[in-house]
């Protein structure tokens, strides 16, 4: 679309003579329009175009040029060529005029029109400083100098601005163009960083799937002696207690011997086997080997739970948040003296799961931030919500504990690794944690800061996948 050029000019001068001159040179359309109409008439031309014509405004000081000029402006209609008398009594002369206008105006176009000054023309140029917009035009003029000079300055303007147009488009071209190519370097950057984030969870998942088979290979083999060990130990105990039933029986007819030399040889026998002592030793050495194989035995069981294997619950719908408050009241004696929780439950469905073990991971979690949070009191926040996608609900273990360090942090998930003191931790929580969750085809997320705490997320579907009738299909 091409933009109308601007041909408004203002006229400043006090003498109206020279108005009505101007107006005949530069507005010859309201003298001779009628005539043309009748030459088009009667020779069947076309009607004279009035693209030569100008719009003139006069201004007799220079107080009301800048007025008309200022008013102008602020109708988004400026002037595009001003001519200036340089001698108009009793106001501001031509140069402190053109200054005024010039500072409301600096694109405006300007011809001195006179035949004398009261000052050098260099001394005029040196204090308006801007020869690129200002020409003079000496009287007497002429018509068809005074016509090109409109016609040549406010083409002049209007070419300049159509190229500040053109430039300011192009700059906010250049702007939009910036600021996509920024949208996109931050979304490459996000994509690579969650590339990342995935690349280094599917790095982890294969390392714990590994692990998971030769944990569940472990705990095949572990189980087969611990069974027969733990089932001997028992017919052990019954066969001891027969044994300090006869013994009984023996210290109860001792008294009865008549021999001395035969009493004399079993108090000395008593006195140096030191069977007080081994009858109350040996029950103790009992119950705490029968602790250590159950101890054992619970580990070969969390590592077939962490293996997947031996698994035949069904899957249930819960209330995640009923499930939370009975972990917590469970594990209240293990964090009531170390920290306070805080729980943010949002409004979440009730989800598809093995209840026992997501309670199972919730302890975990909540245990290790208590743990964490070292000999100051801390706080444990517990938060729930639903994923945006309402397919998936989220819950977070939060501690103000000590963080944990990002070589440690690589490592959490993997079986036996603690950084917990010896008989402190066998370090299966959190992997046992890990292969539920991986189980419950959710994914578990972990966040440290060194000094601040740790935070986990576990995020769950609301229902299984393999539950769907379309998966099923």
């Amino acid at each position: 679309m091409t933009t109308p050029q601007n041909r408004r000019i203002l006229l400043a001068d006090d003498m109206p003579s020279i108005h009505d001159d101007f107006r005949k040179i530069l507005v010859p359309q309201a003298a001779c329009s009628d005539l043309g109409a009748v030459e088009a008439a009667l020779f069947g031309d076309e009607p004279a175009t009035e693209s030569s014509t100008f719009e003139l405004d006069s201004a007799y000081q220079g107080q009301e040029a800048l007025a008309l000029v200022e008013a102008s402006l602020a109708a988004d209609r400026p002037y595009a060529l001003a001519f200036v008398d340089m001698r108009m009594p009793p106001g501001w002369d031509g140069v402190q005029t053109i200054e005024r206008l010039w500072q409301a105006d600096p694109r405006l176009q300007v011809v001195i029109c006179t035949a004398y000054s009261d000052t050098s023309w260099d001394e005029v140029l040196s204090r308006l400083d801007v020869r690129d917009r200002l020409l003079i035009l000496k009287k007497p003029f002429d018509a068809v100098e005074v016509r090109q000079l409109a016609s040549m300055l406010t083409a002049k303007w209007q070419m300049t601005h159509d190229a500040v147009a053109q430039l300011e488009r192009l700059e906010d071209a250049v702007l939009e163009r910036t600021r996509e190519i920024t949208r996109s370097n931050e979304a490459l950057q996000a994509e690579i960083g969650e590339r990342k984030h995935l690349q280094g969870q599917l790095v982890q998942s294969e390392k714990l799937a590994s692990i998971g088979q030769l944990a569940a290979g472990v705990a095949h083999e572990i189980n087969n002696p611990i069974g027969y060990i733990f089932s001997n130990f028992g017919t052990l105990e019954g066969y001891l207690g027969k044994l300090f039933e006869m013994l009984a029986a023996y210290e109860g007819a001792e008294g009865s011997v008549s021999a001395p030399e035969v009493a004399a040889r079993l108090r000395s026998l008593r006195e140096e086997v030191e069977l007080e002592f081994l009858k109350e030793d040996i029950p103790v050495l009992m119950r705490e080997s029968r602790q250590g194989i159950v101890r054992v035995r619970q580990i070969v069981q969390d590592l077939k739970d962490f293996s997947r294997v031996d698994s035949t619950q069904d899957f249930q719908l819960a209330d995640l948040h009923q499930g939370i408050d009975s972990t917590l009241n469970v594990v209240a004696n293990e964090i009531k003296y170390k920290a306070d929780v805080v729980k943010e439950y949002g409004e979440i469905p009730d989800i598809e799961c093995l209840p026992s073990q997501i309670n199972q991971v919730v302890m975990n979690l909540v245990v290790n931030a208590a743990q964490a949070t070292g000999e100051q009191r801390g706080r444990i926040t517990i938060r729930t919500g639903l994923e945006p996608d309402a397919k998936h609900v989220w819950l977070e273990v939060a501690d103000t504990g000590s963080g944990i360090p990002p070589d440690t942090l690589k490592r959490i998930f993997e079986p036996f690794f603690t950084t917990k003191p010896v008989g402190k931790g066998t370090g299966l929580g959190l992997s046992l944690s890990y292969g539920i969750v991986q189980k419950h085809q959710g994914r578990i997320d972990v966040e440290s800061v060194m000094g601040q705490g740790t935070t986990f997320r576990v995020t769950l579907p609301v229902k299984q996948p393999m539950k769907q009738p379309e998966t099923v299909a």
